[in-house]
C-alpha cells in the first residue's frame, strides 16, 4: 500500500520507521508545515495518515477529503468540531477514521474499563475516577484518549453524568460527576488509569505505553483496514469498527 504522511513530527517518524521496516508498504510523500496539501501533493496514495496538531488538522481536512484518498486521523483535540468533519467525509463520499489511540493495548484498555464500569452501576458503593500521564510536550489536557476513557465510563454507568477536569478550590466533586485528571511529566509515553474505591476494596486498571511503536503499527494496520473498507463502503469509522472487524474474522 502506498501511503502519504501529514505531519513530520514524532509520530510521523514513528511510522515511517515502521513502514521502512514491514517491507509491506510504500510512503509516496511526507507534508509537515509550510507544505500546500492538495490532489497534486497527494497524487499516488492510496491512504493518508495525519498526524499533526488541531489547528492544522481543521486546516488540512478539507483538502484530504477533497482528495478522495482515505484518511486515518490520529490528531486530538478537535472532538468539538467531530460533527461538522463527520458531516463533511459523508457528503462527499469519503471515508476518514480517527482514534485518540491506535495502540492495540490501550484500546482493550478501553473495552476492559467499559465493562468495569457496567459490573459496579448497580451498587452505590463503587466510585471511579479516571487519570492520565503524559510528557510535558503534549498539547491537548487531558489527552484524547483520556476523554475517550471519559466516554466509555459515561456510556456505561448511568450514575456519572458528566466530566470534571478540574475541580476549583473549595468545591467539592458531585456523585455524578467523573473526574478525568491529567499530569504532564518529563518524557512519560502515555499512561492510563481507572481507579474503582468502595469503603471494602479497591480496583485498579491500568495500561502504560512503553514507547510509540504500538501507536504507529496501529495507525498503519488501520489505513490497511480502511483503504479496504472505502472500496466497499465509505464513511466516518473508528476504531471500534476497525477492531469490531477484526474480532468477527
Amino acid at each position: 500500500m502506498k501511503l502519504s504522511l501529514v505531519g513530520n513530527g514524532r509520530m510521523g517518524r514513528q511510522i515511517a520507521d515502521i513502514v521502512a521496516r514491514s517491507g509491506e508498504h510504500d510512503i509516496v510523500c511526507v507534508l509537515d508545515a509550510g507544505d500546500t496539501i492538495d490532489a497534486d501533493s497527494l497524487r499516488g496514495a492510496e491512504a493518508i495518515i495525519d498526524f499533526t496538531v488541531r489547528d492544522a488538522f481543521l486546516e488540512n481536512y478539507p483538502a484530504l477529503v477533497a482528495s478522495g484518498i482515505p484518511v486515518v486521523v490520529g490528531t486530538t483535540g478537535w472532538d468539538d468540531a467531530i460533527e461538522l468533519v463527520r458531516s463533511e467525509v459523508a457528503s462527499a463520499g469519503a471515508s476518514m477514521l480517527y482514534s485518540a489511540n491506535f495502540s492495540l493495548g490501550v484500546n482493550i484498555f478501553l473495552r476492559t474499563l467499559r465493562e468495569a464500569s457496567r459490573l459496579i452501576a448497580p451498587f452505590g458503593q463503587f466510585d471511579i475516577a479516571l487519570c492520565e500521564q503524559h510528557h510535558t510536550g503534549k498539547a491537548d489536557f487531558p489527552s484524547g484518549t483520556g476523554l475517550r476513557a471519559a466516554e466509555v465510563v459515561l456510556s456505561a454507568n448511568p450514575r456519572k453524568k458528566s466530566v470534571t477536569r478540574q475541580l476549583e478550590d473549595g468545591r467539592k466533586i458531585a456523585g455524578d460527576e467523573l473526574q478525568v485528571a491529567a499530569v504532564r511529566l518529563g518524557s512519560v509515553f502515555g499512561v492510563h488509569s481507572a481507579y474503582i474505591d468502595s469503603d471494602a476494596d479497591s480496583i485498579e486498571l491500568t495500561h502504560t505505553a512503553k514507547n510509540r511503536t504500538g501507536f504507529a503499527s496501529g495507525a498503519v494496520h488501520a489505513a490497511a483496514w480502511l483503504a479496504a473498507r472505502h472500496a466497499v463502503e465509505p464513511g466516518f469509522y473508528t476504531m471500534d469498527d476497525f477492531l469490531n472487524d477484526l474480532f468477527t474474522a
